[in-house]
């Protein structure tokens, strides 16, 4: 499959007039925003976990072969910081699969401040269902070991491909068969957009370091101004080619 590229949410009050025809009321953002892409990062989980309800409605809503990536709950990255992971996991889980098969990736961002815990990760990882593809964006330097590279790999989960910048922020260690790229914040006028020669370096990473038919999930964070729109859409440009 070509790279899967969208922005991390949707529900933005300056996309109106950007992505949203002006005067589109906000309860059918969703269904506008899959006529532009295929994927996108929910990060509602992240403050607070959506019903089962919720995620089936958002399943109703959005057309076979829409994938939707989901943050985990910053109560199990922040405030347990990978602690006691069985509960946090499950509930996760058990609420999110209704989003049956529109449930891509679940992304575990890690706090800055959070050192580096081998075992609090691999123990955290396990409790996982085996299928489900888990990336992990850890923020802290001391993260940059061989030992959590073993630990990403043994268990299938992807480390997180970070930019800040335009420059990458994390080692561009390929630990599973697939990937997943966030883009937080470039150095193009007007910010925080990034220029195209920015872009297409990080085109030519993915395209260098997984062969064409992986499954690669690329999401813009820097949503101010509409900025994530305007870039994803470049970037799909480059990554699907002529």
């Amino acid at each position: 499959m070509p790279v899967l590229v969208g922005t991390s949410g949707w529900q933005y009050r300056d996309w109106a007039g950007v992505l949203y025809p002006q005067g589109r009321p906000q309860r059918l953002w969703l269904e506008e925003y899959t006529q532009h892409f295929h994927t996108v990062e929910s990060n509602n989980a992240f403050y607070r976990l959506p019903a089962p309800e919720t995620f089936a409605d958002w399943r109703e809503r959005t057309p076979p072969g829409f994938v939707m990536a989901v943050k985990a709950s910053r109560f199990l990255t922040h405030i347990k910081r990978l602690r006691e992971p069985q509960e946090p996991v499950r509930r996760l889980m058990e609420h999110s699969s209704a989003l049956g098969d529109r449930l891509g990736p679940v992304l575990l961002q890690l706090p800055p401040t959070l050192r580096v815990d081998v075992e609090a990760l691999d123990a955290c990882l396990a409790c996982f269902p085996r299928r489900t593809r888990v990336a992990v964006e850890p923020r802290h330097d001391s993260w940059w070991i061989p030992e959590v590279r073993e630990v990403l790999t043994a268990r299938g989960a992807a480390l997180c491909w970070a930019d800040r910048g335009s420059r990458p922020v994390t080692p561009l260690w390929r630990t599973a068969d697939w990937g997943y790229v966030r883009f937080h914040e470039g150095r193009a006028s007007p910010g925080p957009r990034y220029g195209r020669t920015a872009l297409k370096s990080w085109a030519e990473r993915i395209a260098d370091t997984w062969p064409a038919d992986a499954d690669v999930f690329a999401y813009f964070n820097n949503d101010p101004g509409g900025a994530a729109v305007v870039n994803a859409r470049a970037f799909r440009r480059l990554v699907d080619g002529p």
